[in-house]
């Protein structure tokens, strides 16, 4: 009997090695197949997140989640609405979120590396936005 016989993984062959399995419970996509954007397939990836709570998605308090979340298209509208600086036209331009020590000087340093990192891969960074936060309905935890 193979050692992978009770777990149903085929034997390790070529680049393949059923040590790197992991468990993908909790994944779902929800897509347009021709990118067409709609409100729809937003409530639908909510649905499905909400279907995934079995998981532990609610995380140890009823109102503070483990990070589960939906992934959509670049907001391209809102982000020209409330960014201080010019973006390229839609399509040419990527976008990151970096969360940084709250420690400024320290913020400083990451901020820094960041920009030193994208020099060397001549990226250019267009700007840079602190997202709005309200921690009043984050738990104790």
């Amino acid at each position: 009997m193979s050692p992978n016989s009770l777990s149903g993984l085929p034997n390790a062959q070529g680049l393949y090695d059923p040590r790197f399995e992991h468990d993908a419970c909790g994944v779902n996509f929800v897509v347009h197949m021709k990118g067409e954007r709609s409100h729809q397939i937003v409530r639908h990836g909510l649905g499905a997140l909400c279907n995934m709570d079995h998981r532990g998605a609610a995380g140890a308090e009823v109102n503070t989640g483990d990070g589960a979340g939906i992934l959509i298209q670049i907001p391209d509208t809102f982000f020209r609405s409330v960014l201080p600086f010019d973006l390229p036209e839609e399509g040419h331009y990527a976008t990151g979120l970096a969360f940084l020590p709250s420690d400024a000087a320290n913020a400083a340093v990451a901020r820094e590396s960041i920009e030193r990192i994208f020099a060397e891969e001549s990226l250019e960074i267009l700007g840079w936005r602190e997202v709005p936060i309200d921690p009043t309905g984050v738990g104790r935890q």
